[in-house]
């Protein structure tokens, strides 16, 4: 990596800098010259979202006059203290909605594709911290990185709300922010040396999840032309939530607070405290969900940004038709002992004895010993239940459409680490190798996502061939210890039970 960093730098002459300041149409932005490339930090693609304008769609950002420094990162989203986080946790505020951008070149012979991160962490957590560290620019992109509203600031339905909405509809202003950054993205991304013509989004958990919604929002039609999905699909395995349903928790929120849910109680949860709110999100529920911090990973149909069932839209081809990458590791994330029964007769309905004859989990005390690759059985339910299924049924249901398709799996398990959700980051973002254990040299999926970036096709002479994901023979790269294996039929026997994408 430092030897590719040495090289790159030496496309400028000895002594000099590439330039670093742009105009963009907000007014102009400097930027820092580093590792052969140029770094711009917290540009606002949106003005704060404060006070009365909590809970709104974002407004577009306000312009200055002078040079603005892009040095510096932006504060994360509100969100709470989960210890992975405490970072982003530590230097948060409602006053978030800004992006990053790295880019190769200002000036390239030919526009450059551009990739645009989506955070994960549960939709009520992380930020694009770090993000534009990465190297992934080397391969002749354009990276960009952006922040959305998290939790309850960006999730949260109230019956106040869908008044005051014309299009009644409330609930998914973290999509709006992210459909403001694409739009962004769409003004701007020239004068970094993008092309506004090939915009990848690519993100990790309910990143992916939220770029899987914004395949079938008729809001964001236009905004990009390739989807690559880490470990997340537009549901997450889970049922979607009625805009009612999403109400009944913003009730909650206003219970807790002693307001009502009237104007006059919304008017008062905009005038409380950020961090107020957020502590008395902590005890938020809604009925029905295998875990509560799944709470705001459950995809909201709101009428407007989401207007139907994702897979009713997906199965009638009103979808982006943009290529798609959707994949996940061999293991994931966990499921408590205590509540692995109740996990699988809720995921499995009226197909949950059958469910439990392929587990081998005749009993709710009587729990398998773990197989060497998948892991535990609390990892086999979590892995095909929210993960490995849905992307199974997703790439089913963009085939059938005609669309092109591209499934995963990474079960290069490094044994110097724990090794389950999050895992393929390192060969994403920093060009980590999968496979060097066999007798070829290993391979990133970053070499195959830059390639789906330029091409809409993951495939190119120097790397194994990954046959797309067809109606009748469902492919799917393995990405092993000794290197890609082409397989067919994920976990065909448990994902024929389920049906949520």
């Amino acid at each position: 990596m430092l030897l590719s960093a040495l090289l790159v730098s030496s496309a400028w002459p000895a002594g000099a800098a590439p330039a670093s300041s742009v105009h963009i149409f907000q007014g102009r932005i400097q930027g820092t010259a580093i590792d052969g490339a140029i770094i711009f930090r917290g540009i606002p693609f949106a003005q704060p979202p404060l006070g009365s304008w909590r809970w709104r769609a974002p407004r577009p950002p306000l312009s200055w006059s002078g040079q603005r420094s892009a040095s510096s990162a932006a504060a994360a989203c509100m969100q709470q203290d989960f210890g992975w986080n405490a970072p982003d946790a530590a230097h948060d505020s409602e006053d978030c909605l800004y992006l990053d951008v790295r880019t190769p070149s200002l000036h390239p012979r030919r526009a450059l594709p551009v990739m645009v991160w989506v955070h994960g962490g549960g939709n009520r957590a992380g930020s694009a911290r770090g993000v534009v560290d990465s190297g992934i620019t080397r391969r002749g992109v354009v990276l960009v990185a952006l922040q959305y509203r998290l939790g309850v600031f960006g999730f949260l339905s109230h019956p106040a709300l869908t008044r005051e909405s014309a299009a009644g509809a409330a609930g998914n202003f973290a999509l709006l922010d992210q459909i403001a950054a694409l739009r962004w993205v769409q003004a701007n991304i020239a004068a970094f040396g993008g092309d506004p013509g090939n915009v990848t989004l690519f993100g990790h958990s309910s990143g992916a999840e939220d770029i899987g919604l914004l395949l079938v929002s008729p809001l964001a039609r236009g905004l990009f032309t390739r989807a690559i999905e880490e470990s997340g699909t537009p549901g997450f395995g889970l049922p979607p939530r009625t805009l009612a349903a999403n109400e009944a928790i913003g009730r909650q929120l206003a219970a807790a607070e002693a307001v009502g849910d009237d104007a006059r109680g919304l008017r008062a949860l905009r005038a409380r405290d950020a961090a107020s709110l957020l502590a008395a999100a902590a005890a938020l529920q809604a009925p029905g969900l295998p875990d509560q911090s799944y709470l705001w990973l459950q995809s909201v149909i709101d009428g407007r940004v989401i207007p139907r069932q994702p897979q009713a839209l997906l199965r009638a081809g009103l979808a982006n038709p943009a290529a798609l990458i959707v994949g996940s590791n061999v293991r994931e994330l966990t499921v408590p002992d205590g509540r692995l029964d109740a996990f699988l007769r809720q995921a499995f309905g009226v197909r949950a004895e059958r469910a439990r004859l392929l587990y081998h989990f005749a009993r709710a005390d009587a729990i398998p010993p773990p197989d060497a690759l998948l892991g535990s059985l609390s990892e086999q339910l979590s892995a095909d239940v929210l993960f490995k299924c849905p992307a199974v049924h997703l790439a089913a249901l963009r085939a059938a459409a005609g669309q092109s398709v591209w499934q995963y799996q990474v079960s290069d398990i490094d044994p110097e680490r724990e090794f389950g959700h999050a895992a393929e980051l390192p060969s994403v973002l920093d060009d980590q190798p999968l496979g060097s254990a066999g007798a070829a040299p290993g391979v990133s999926l970053q070499a195959y996502w830059v390639q789906f970036a330029r091409s809409g096709d993951p495939n190119a002479d120097a790397l194994p061939r990954w046959p797309r994901f067809e109606a009748q023979q469902h492919n799917y790269l393995d990405f092993t210890a000794q290197g890609p294996r082409l397989r067919r039929d994920l976990r065909a026997a448990p994902c024929a039970l389920l049906e949520r994408i």
